[in-house]
C-alpha cells in the first residue's frame, strides 16, 4: 500500500523559507515519479513539482522555478520541497503524490494524491 506522510508546513513570514518532507512507504522509488502539488484556499489543486525516481530528472510549474527545489534521497524514501522567498500566494496545504506517470507536465494532470497534505502559511 502506497503512503505518503508529509511535514515540515507551518507559518513564515514572506520572504522565508521552509522545508517540506514527505516520507514514502509501499513502492519503489526507483518506478515512480514523486512530487508535491498544492491547494490554495478557495481555489482548485496545482502542480508545484515532480521529480523521477528513476534518473532525478526534475519539473517544475513556471511559478515556482527558481524558488522551489525539489529532492529527493532515495535510500530513505522520503522526499523534499525547499521553499525560498515565499510569498503570501504560496500559502495552501502541500500534498505529496506518486505515479508511475513521467514526472513532467502529464504528471501534473494524472498523479494521484496520497498524503494528507501539510499546511503552509505565508504572512505578509
Amino acid at each position: 500500500e502506497v503512503q505518503l506522510v508529509e511535514s515540515g508546513g507551518g507559518l513564515v513570514q514572506a520572504g522565508g523559507s521552509l522545508r517540506l518532507s514527505c516520507a514514502a512507504s509501499g513502492f519503489d522509488f526507483e518506478d515512480y515519479s514523486i512530487g508535491w502539488f498544492r491547494q490554495a484556499p478557495g481555489k482548485e489543486r496545482e502542480g508545484v513539482s515532480c521529480i523521477s525516481g528513476y534518473d532525478g530528472s526534475t519539473h517544475y510549474a513556471d511559478s515556482m522555478k527558481g524558488r522551489f527545489t525539489i529532492s529527493s534521497d532515495n535510500a530513505k524514501n522520503t522526499l523534499y520541497l525547499q521553499m525560498n522567498s515565499l510569498k503570501p500566494e504560496d500559502t495552501g496545504v502541500y500534498y505529496c503524490a506518486a505515479d508511475t506517470v513521467m514526472c513532467g507536465t502529464g504528471w501534473f494532470k494524472y498523479a494521484e494524491v496520497w498524503g494528507r497534505g501539510t499546511l503552509v502559511t505565508v504572512s505578509s
